[in-house]
């Protein structure tokens, strides 16, 4: 199945950059999706971007123009690059995959970013 394995969190001032890295095995072949979900202490999980295996991306109204996610197929790595960070992205971050399967269709992202892969997730802290 599907592994994930994050890194690149820390701690940045606000208006500083991190970028994220989420690198993946135990893919093969076909449809799928890539996504960074977020889940700050206390509030809910949010889906923060997605990417599927066509290059569409989709991100939170939030962090448009801020963060751009993307992908090195060589390197089976997924990335998260985020600029401009705010006291508001302090969170957990997770990266999530579905893979297409005789059974499921990906779509992407899926209806509430419910992925069916997660990696162990990566903490974030912005300071003001």
């Amino acid at each position: 199945h599907v592994q994930l394995v994050e890194s690149g969190g820390g701690s940045v001032q606000s208006g500083g950059s991190l970028r994220l890295s989420c690198i993946v095995s135990g893919y093969s072949s076909g449809d799928y999706c890539m996504g960074w979900i977020r889940q700050a202490p206390g509030k809910e999980r949010e889906g923060v971007a997605s990417i599927d295996n066509y290059g569409n991306t989709n991100y939170k109204a939030s962090v448009k123009g801020r963060f751009t996610i993307s992908e090195d197929l060589k390197k089976n790595t997924v990335y998260l690059q985020m600029n401009s960070l705010e006291p508001e992205d302090t969170a957990i971050y997770y990266c999530a995959a579905d893979v297409e399967n005789p059974d499921y269709t990906v779509r992407c992202p899926p209806r509430g970013y419910v992925f069916g892969n997660w990696g162990q997730g990566t903490q974030v802290t912005v300071s003001s």
